[in-house]
């Protein structure tokens, strides 16, 4: 039992006496005489009072069976409380242990610590093993909010793909496969795409799975799954016809890869997506029969794939031929 210290008496700074151990039996501690007439003790434990027991105190080895059975010195106010210099906070938690031999103890690691601190000062060594056998078990059990895996082989991929209900999203990106030198802008452009890639992870991590592929063919591509089958596709790379040689260029089309990363939401359930939703983000045919017809079926396993386009920054062609992108 707990109360706390109020009224004008605990604005008065006590005056506290040190009462010296003495033979069992007498009278210490500035109570009344420790007979089994006298069970109750007054404590004051960093401003926290606590009512207990000399049988709760002495019944284990502890400091405070030290304390109370006449071994060291002990500090008591003008009311007879018994000074104790340390937080309270977990005091209650200390004595229901020594009562019961056992406490539920806090979820929270911090204040598991604490509790923790507070049973080596005090000796309780039963309380001391339980908080460090559950520290332990929340290091092992812990599982990180947003977990990335990385793919290495194209089999690990299909079965990512295939153990997750959830819609996927792979950025592949390896700088070294290429045979070209770089354009000026393209490392940033890279590093544009692999940051991109963590803050949506970061936001869509509950629902979505990303997945990073650093041994593919390509030099920078988003892939988009959803129900086990690629949905979308966006290719970052693009090559650059110059005077005397090619260049590799990374783009960052930032406002396409958001959109087929909303886009893919919609398979979030393993059911088939609602067509309003389809049709809102033209991946739906029309037609409303029993049966479906060839061309939704090819349309439903067609990939969006969306290409940057290759550009010629210097004119070779004769005069008056027209100059012809090549994708």
């Amino acid at each position: 039992m707990s109360a706390e210290a109020s009224g004008p008496a605990a604005a008065e700074a006590p005056s506290l006496e040190v009462l010296k151990p003495s033979e069992p039996g007498s009278a210490a501690y500035g109570l009344k005489p420790l007979t089994p007439n006298s069970k109750y003790v007054k404590l004051n434990v960093g401003g926290s009072l606590h009512y207990t027991t000399l049988r709760t105190l002495t019944g284990q080895d502890t400091m405070l069976k030290a304390m109370f059975s006449g071994r060291v010195e002990v500090l008591t106010d003008a009311g007879g409380w018994v000074l104790i210099d340390r937080s309270g906070r977990h005091f209650g938690t200390i004595l229901n242990y020594l009562r019961d031999g056992s406490v539920p103890l806090p979820e929270s690691t911090r204040e598991l610590g604490e509790l923790l601190g507070e049973a080596r000062y005090y000796l309780v060594q039963g309380l001391i093993e339980d908080c460090q056998l559950a520290l332990q078990q929340k290091r092992e059990n812990l599982c990180p909010l947003c977990l990335i895996p990385t793919v290495t082989s194209p089999r690990e991929e299909q079965q990512l793909l295939a153990s997750t209900s959830k819609p996927v999203v792979k950025l592949l990106h390896n700088r070294s496969n290429n045979k070209y030198s770089y354009t000026s802008t393209s490392d940033d452009n890279l590093l544009k795409n692999i940051e991109l890639f963590d803050k949506l992870a970061l936001r869509f991590h509950g629902r979505l799975l990303f997945l990073k592929d650093v041994l593919g063919d390509e030099i920078c591509c988003w892939s988009f799954y959803g129900q086990g089958r690629k949905i979308a596709e966006v290719c970052c790379t693009s090559i650059v016809y110059a005077t005397e040689k090619k260049q590799t260029k990374v783009e960052f089309p930032e406002a396409r890869i958001f959109e087929e990363t909303l886009n893919i939401l919609i398979y979030e359930t393993p059911r088939d997506p609602d067509p309003a939703l389809l049709e809102a983000t033209g991946c739906a045919s029309g037609g409303g029969g029993a049966g479906r017809g060839e061309d939704e079926e090819n349309r439903e396993h067609r990939v969006r794939r969306i290409h940057v386009r290759r550009h010629i920054t210097h004119d070779e062609r004769p005069h008056g031929q027209q100059i012809v992108f090549k994708d």
